[in-house]
């Protein structure tokens, strides 16, 4: 099954929900970062948090989300746009895994410290939000930031599941949030409902859809299908942004690349690598030079 977030609207009962299969996302995300066990799971539920983030959002917002913390991992930084465009990376890649690689293992491998959300909703200077990281893992410290900071009733869900290789299996994630000027009591009722369906990521291993998840949450709840959108890991650098970033720097700076033979640009994102000649870096420095 292809990458999707599926966003629903229940206006009766007052809640959003979206439901996102993001396996694909974090394999991409694993096979360019060449990352281990451990923080390829870790890796996953960054993305899929981000993914189900970048569906909150409007037209033309972004959004970043960054772990760091005093456990091995150290930092991990997400971004997403409005469009299902996600990418993402950790410090660590190589990170030791254990025997066991589950939430808790990812929670520990986190460990304390800060989460920081920052938002670009078009409108001026970027949102920040900062809460602190209380070791029990993405899923609930970005409930509690949602929660404190952003003051919305919500409920979080996300599963990564890792195969006998230690691959990921699938990853995805649900969301549900209570609409402005409604209650928040259909929270508990919904949640019992989670609680008597299958773990999440049984049912993505099993190949439910999320049409199917939904109608199992909501059961006789009337809802609305607002929008089915691709998913996928996708990254804004490129060759020319990447020569753009070397034409800030002073002619001096050109010149030494220029002696070293190369300048090579490596993105933290996606881990694509840009390498410039010693004629390439010529061309920018006459270019600079004319300006």
């Amino acid at each position: 099954m292809s990458d999707i977030i599926l966003r629903v609207l229940a206006r009766d009962a007052g809640v959003r929900v979206q439901v996102c299969i993001a396996t694909e996302l974090a394999r991409e995300g694993a096979r360019r970062h060449g990352t281990s066990p451990l923080a390829s799971a870790a890796l996953a539920y960054g993305l899929t948090a981000g993914a189900l983030f970048g569906g909150t959002l409007k037209v033309g917002q972004r959004i970043a989300l960054k772990f760091a913390g005093d456990g091995p991992l150290e930092k991990m930084v997400i971004e997403a746009d409005a469009y299902g465009r996600v990418r993402g990376y950790v410090v660590h890649p190589e990170l030791p895994s254990g025997d066991r690689i589950d939430a808790a293992a990812v929670a520990d491998a986190i460990g304390d410290g800060l989460l920081t959300v920052a938002k670009d909703l078009r409108v001026g200077d970027l949102y920040h939000g900062t809460i602190a990281l209380t070791g029990d893992g993405p899923e609930h410290d970005i409930a509690r930031y949602v929660a404190q900071s952003e003051q919305i009733p919500s409920l979080l869900r996300l599963s990564v599941e890792m195969d006998d290789a230690g691959e990921i299996a699938v990853a995805g994630g649900l969301h549900v949030e209570v609409m402005p000027g409604h209650e928040a009591g259909v929270l508990a009722e919904l949640a019992a409902q989670l609680s008597a369906m299958p773990p999440l990521g049984d049912m993505l291993l099993a190949g439910s859809s999320p049409e199917e998840i939904v109608d199992r949450l909501l059961g006789e709840i009337d809802y609305l299908a607002l929008e089915t959108r691709q998913v996928a890991f996708v990254c804004s650098c490129s060759y020319e942004r990447s020569r753009k970033a070397l034409m800030v720097l002073g002619a001096d700076d050109i010149l030494e690349m220029i002696v070293e033979g190369e300048a090579v640009i490596d993105c933290y994102f996606c881990h694509e690598r840009y390498v410039f000649s010693a004629n390439e870096l010529m061309a920018i420095l006459d270019e600079m030079e004319a300006e």
